[in-house]
């Protein structure tokens, strides 16, 4: 890692993307942490056009910093989408300046927006990684996860009314045919009850009365009328 002078309030460390600077002082907002320098190209030299890397930054149409030498700290700072720096450009002084827009803390990581062709250009294609966008996709995945964890309890419920729906006909099924049975046994008894009855009565030779007949039985004399004198 490149040397700093103690005095800097900041210093190069491990970052989620790699090195970044972090700041090793309180930085109050406004304050011009650090310049970013390097050589400068004239994009009307064809060989200094041609040139291509990461750390080009553009003062103008025809001035660019190439800011990919070592000595360059400023290269080591990484883009935000919400960050707490910025870079102040004076393209008549073709110089760069990276000055705090928020009361930075010590141990609290320096960052600026890179711009639109830049995050267009290298950041999209890969993806962000800066904290404010990984925060983003933690809380699209949260919000997955909980979106599918509601669906997930809404078919179980769905599918628990449904088992009870089916239940509940079943055993509504099931006592109707069981009525069913029991008054179809009643019927059987009682025709079954019936039927001894009338085989009782005919072997005791009972008779039968037949109803308008009067039982036949022995005839009277007939007394003859008076004779008359």
């Amino acid at each position: 890692m490149p040397s700093i002078p103690p005095n800097k309030p900041y210093r190069v460390g491990r970052s989620r993307t790699g090195l970044g600077l972090f700041a090793t002082k309180p930085i109050k907002k406004g304050t011009k942490i650090i310049r970013y320098f390097g050589p400068l190209l004239d994009s009307k030299k064809e060989e200094e056009d041609a040139i291509e890397n990461k750390y080009l930054f553009e003062l103008s149409g025809r001035w660019t910093i190439d800011g990919s030498v070592r000595e360059n700290i400023a290269r080591y700072i990484n883009h935000s989408c919400r960050p707490n720096a910025e870079s102040d450009v004076k393209p008549r002084k073709r110089k760069v300046f990276i000055r705090a827009i928020k009361n930075i803390e010590p141990g609290e990581e320096i960052n600026y927006d890179y711009g639109t062709d830049y995050f267009k250009a290298y950041l999209k294609p890969i993806g962000c990684k800066c904290a404010s966008c990984e925060k983003k996709r933690k809380k699209k995945r949260a919000e997955a996860r909980a979106e599918k964890a509601r669906l997930r309890a809404k078919a179980e419920r769905k599918a628990l009314r449904k088992a009870e729906k089916l239940a509940k006909a079943d055993a509504k099924l099931k006592e109707k045919l069981k009525a069913k049975a029991a008054q179809k046994k009643k019927l059987n008894g009682h025709v079954l009850n019936g039927k001894s009855a009338n085989a009782k009565h005919l072997n005791g030779n009972s008779r039968v009365r037949v109803a308008g007949r009067k039982s036949a039985g022995r005839k009277r004399p007939v007394s003859a009328p008076p004779l008359q004198a």
